[in-house]
Parts: C-alpha cells; sequence; structure tokens
C-alpha cells in the first residue's frame, strides 16, 4: 500500500504540490492524471524518492519513505518518461546491467534477467541490439528495467508516449498482466487508456488534488444529462413530436442523416431519468422503426475537463470574493484613519 499524508513540494516561491493526500491499496492499477505542469511527475519522483517532500509523509508497504530510503526503493520499480537506453547493449545486456545495479544476488542475477524478458515480452529481440529494435520494444526495454528485482510497487511516467497504436494496444496489455502481481502507478495524456488500464484515477491540477475516484465514478458524477443514441427508421418524421408526447426529455438532436433513409438522434433527458422503457413502448406506436437505441456514456475525457474547469471557476469566483472583502477592509481602514485625523485636529 501506498500512502501519501499531506504532501506539499516547493522550489523557492514555486508550490509544485500542494498538501495533497491519497491512497493507492495493494494490487491497484491507478491514473494519475493531470495537464502539463500540474505535478504528475514531481508527485511520482516523491513517492519513488528521487526527490523529498517539502513537508508531509509518504508511506510505502507501512515504511516511511524518508527514515528507510533504501528499504522503500527496492519495493519500487520507476520508469521515467524518456528514460535513456544504451543502444550499443541489447536487452538482455541491458536487463543484466540494470539486474547488477539493483544488487540482484549473482547466482541470482541469471534467473532474474530470463524472468524480467519473459515478463515484458522481449524474447524475440533479447539478442538484438537496441538500436535496432522498433519503438515499442525500447518501450518495453525500459519498462523491464523497472521489473529487476520484482517490486511491489510499479510506476510509469508516460508509458505509451510516442507509440503507435498497435504499440499503445500492445503495452496496454502488458500493463494489464504487471497489474496482476504488482500495484502499478502510470500518468499519462491518453485518457482513453486510462480508462481502458485503470480501477482508480487520480486528478492533480496546478498542485492541487482535484478527485480521486474510479473512472465510473467520475463519468457519473459529472454527467449533467442522460443521453440516448437512438437510430431509426421514420418515413414520416413523427419524432418530431417525440417530445411533446414524452414531457421528461429536453431535448431532441439530429446526429446523423444517413444515405439508407434512417437518422441517428441524441435524446436528452435529466441524469436521473432513463427513457429507454418509454421509447419502446411509444415508437411503434408511432409507425417509428428502432434499429438501435443505447446510452450515450460521459468520456473520461468530458469528466476530467469538466473537473479542471469547476476548479478554474472556483478559483476565480474566490479570488473575486477575496478582492472584494479586501476593498472593504481598505475601505474600513480608510474610514477609521479618517475618524482618527478628526479626533487628532480637534485636540
Amino acid at each position: 500500500m501506498i500512502e501519501v499524508k499531506n504532501v506539499t513540494k516547493k522550489y523557492e516561491s514555486t508550490i509544485a504540490v500542494d498538501n495533497i493526500s491519497f491512497e493507492v491499496k495493494d494490487g491497484e492499477v491507478v491514473g494519475l492524471l493531470g495537464p502539463n505542469g500540474a505535478g504528475k511527475s514531481t508527485t511520482m519522483n516523491m513517492i519513488t524518492g528521487y526527490i523529498e517532500p517539502t513537508s508531509g509523509q509518504i508511506f510505502v508497504n507501512g515504511i516511511d519513505i524518508l527514515k528507510k530510503p533504501n528499504k522503500v526503493k527496492k519495493q519500487i520499480g520507476y520508469m521515467p518518461e524518456g528514460v535513456p537506453l544504451y543502444y550499443e547493449l541489447t536487452p538482455k545486456e541491458f536487463i543484466s546491467y540494470m539486474a547488477e545495479l539493483k544488487l540482484v544476488k549473482k547466482k541470482e542475477r541469471k534467473q532474474e534477467v530470463q524472468r524480467v524478458i519473459n515478463e515484458a515480452g522481449l524474447q524475440e529481440v533479447q539478442n538484438r541490439l537496441i538500436r535496432n529494435i522498433s519503438r515499442g520494444y525500447k518501450q518495453r526495454v525500459s519498462l523491464a528495467g523497472a521489473l529487476v528485482g520484482n517490486p511491489d510497487v510499479i510506476i510509469l511516467d508516460e508509458p505509451t508516449v510516442g507509440l503507435d497504436p498497435k504499440q499503445i494496444t500492445e503495452i496496454r496489455e502488458l500493463i494489464k498482466k504487471l497489474g496482476k502481481n504488482h500495484t502499478v502507478i502510470l500518468s499519462s495524456h491518453i485518457l482513453s487508456e486510462i480508462s481502458q488500464i485503470c480501477e482508480k484515477v487520480i486528478i492533480i491540477n496546478k498542485g492541487k488534488l482535484i478527485a480521486v475516484d474510479t473512472p465510473e465514478n467520475l463519468e457519473k458524477a459529472t454527467m449533467d444529462n442522460n443521453g440516448i443514441l437512438l437510430t431509426v427508421e421514420d418515413p414520416k418524421n413523427n419524432i418530431r413530436n417525440l417530445k411533446d408526447q414524452i414531457k421528461e426529455i429536453k431535448n431532441v438532436e439530429l446526429v446523423k442523416d444517413n444515405h439508407d433513409g434512417t437518422k441517428q438522434y441524441l435524446i436528452l433527458s435529466s441524469s436521473d431519468v432513463d427513457l429507454r422503457k418509454q421509447l419502446f413502448n411509444l415508437l411503434p406506436k408511432q409507425d417509428i422503426v428502432i434499429l438501435e437505441l443505447k446510452k450515450s456514456e460521459t468520456t473520461l475525457e468530458e469528466a476530467f475537463i469538466k473537473l479542471i474547469d469547476a476548479v478554474e471557476v472556483n478559483k476565480n469566483y474566490n479570488s473575486k470574493e477575496e478582492n472584494k472583502a479586501q476593498k472593504n477592509e481598505n475601505k474600513e481602514k480608510a474610514i477609521e484613519q479618517e475618524k482618527s485625523n478628526k479626533k487628532e485636529e480637534k485636540k
């Protein structure tokens, strides 16, 4: 388990991470999300012990990383973004070198190197020079370096950056497999990857913790409307009367007018209203043939944007209120000063 308690990191006058707290349980695969400069990499670097927090505590399996850093670091495998590789080595030689650096016992090293090669899926390229393998395999070699020593926790900073769709899919499947035997924290700008891989999401913006929840709960929490995508055959255009017949409908929007005469509509209602049963009962009576009916889901991208925007709006509101309070305070001080001056004049 990883526990981050009231952690702050300052660089002179800049606050990179501002009093954040969260937990990652054993065996969880957790996504760390946030815009550029949000504090994701700083948070990861503090968990690994690479940099120290200005204040607060970080525990890995109950051990304070500041008090026993070496013991904690043995339990963590870290893959930083753009980790440098030695192109004149083969993957097998690179992993052997990492095993040596991580003080894997010499008699166990050969077995450990082969285990990591198998776990990272590098069997086919283990004896080629790293410069001659694909970008996807280079990422696997970087990841293999984090797997050496079989740590409990794997931390991956942008593991799919720069990969093509096929390579992204391969790395995604590899991370899912790692989640069966390790606790995994990964950061990514590809939110769709996070929703497919991670059981929990931690969102950080400008150093502050915005949300900690499952992707599904975040999507539900930020959903203003309940949307239904409806594809129909409606030669008489009877769907124009739908809003009058079902009062819970907020709006009916044409999404697509297909060449075969069918049309797709987005039916919007309040987030707590499910119209599917009513639509199934009513539409056939109106000579409307239902070809497809499915719920329109809020994506993690939309939830992420809404949460970030909500924080910005709240920040701007608080700033206005603070300015207003400051003006009132200055006004009161001016009045008190004027009264004091008048008293002095009388004396």
